[in-house]
């Protein structure tokens, strides 16, 4: 089954990324307030509002436009770890996509597997430390196996959405090894992940707006 994805749906995406970050703002910062600084809700809120705004002040027309914007207002945004790790993930996808209005199910993939090294390359993270990496990396590998599998893109990104739930949620039991959180040792065990719980909500949105776009 072949699918594609174009620019008014990645908007679309975005702007349910925001609001869902606007939405889980104390939840994420409750979990953040456990194992690191307390304010990964309130960074990524903050960001994804000047992204919004960004947008709504031009609708960029080319998928590598838009995510480039998403990415370099995340950088200049938002504190901490998270606006160069996200910032870094939407620049690869926007510099993979390229100036293109649509892309089909393979070359979305292609981009989000090139925000996924991206985001490696910037944190230096691996499965099982407990980070972002372990919702995001099941996802990306989902999303290619569905595909593989003949999946369209709306089913293989809900695919993608469920793996990067079941990553965070795997990161409870995770000691930490990278970021703040590793400070705390093995009393990082037991707690969810803040940066892990985002990015499930990424996927999850991504998946929501492919499925309304697909009809």
């Amino acid at each position: 089954m072949t699918s594609t994805i174009d620019t008014a749906a990645l908007h679309d995406w975005i702007s349910r990324f925001a609001v869902a970050m606007n939405d889980n703002r104390e939840w994420l910062t409750e979990l953040d307030s456990a194992i690191g600084d307390a304010d990964h809700g309130a960074n990524m809120a903050r960001g994804m509002a000047a992204v919004v705004d960004k947008l709504d002040a031009g609708a960029p027309e080319t998928i590598d436009e838009l995510l480039k914007g998403v990415g370099m207002t995340l950088v200049s945004s938002v504190g901490g770890a998270s606006g160069p790790l996200y910032g870094t993930f939407f620049l690869r996808m926007g510099m993979t996509a390229g100036a293109v209005p649509t892309l089909d199910a393979a070359s979305l993939a292609t981009a989000l597997r090139a925000g996924l090294d991206g985001v490696v390359a910037r944190g230096k993270a691996e499965a099982g430390d407990k980070t972002m990496y372990d919702a995001m990396a099941p996802a990306v590998d989902a999303l290619d196996s569905t595909l593989a599998a003949g999946a369209g893109l709306a089913a293989a990104l809900v695919a993608a959405a469920d793996a990067a739930a079941a990553g965070r949620d795997a990161t409870r039991p995770l000691v930490a090894r990278k970021g703040r959180a590793s400070y705390l040792g093995e009393r990082s065990a037991g707690h969810l992940d803040p940066g892990a719980a985002s990015t499930a909500i990424l996927f999850e949105t991504l998946a929501a707006a492919a499925q309304d776009a697909a009809g």
